[in-house]
């Protein structure tokens, strides 16, 4: 199942040729994590997802330009490849309703307590079931 935010465009984030700079969409993307995981009423402390995250890695396919308007971008975000201790986030944009980036994160659970990496607890694994359609490994 997907997740779609409505992302504001800042007028910031146009360049010298007057549309969205590449780098704005990992901002948008993080913006669509951000509301995913930490802003919505489904997710509770149980979940432990606020307890750390970090970027292992970014993916990003531009295809094509997008210029600056009032009406915000949707970002459509699910997960993929749950695994022990890191899962895979992907995101459509569509701007005007055409789709004009793709992207994934890679994202790893951490304990920022002992400075390292962690499992993902039952809890977790069973929250990042309803944003895929593949099954979560065990």
């Amino acid at each position: 199942m997907r997740h779609t935010v409505h992302v504001p465009m800042r007028w910031s984030d146009m360049d010298a040729y007057q549309h969205i700079n590449n780098v704005a969409f990992l901002g948008y993307f993080e913006m669509a994590r951000v509301h995913l995981f930490f802003e919505q009423p489904t997710h509770d402390e149980r979940t432990g997802l606020r307890r750390g995250l970090v970027v292992a890695a970014h993916e990003i396919r531009y295809r094509r330009p997008v210029v600056y308007d009032a009406q915000p971008l949707e970002i459509q975000i699910w997960v993929s490849d749950v695994r022990a201790a890191s899962f895979t986030c992907h995101y459509e944009a569509f701007d005007h309703g055409r789709l004009a980036v793709t992207g994934s994160t890679v994202l790893a659970t951490f304990d920022f307590a002992t400075d390292r990496p962690r499992r993902l607890t039952a809890g977790e694994k069973e929250f990042l079931a309803r944003w895929t359609d593949e099954p979560v490994a065990g």
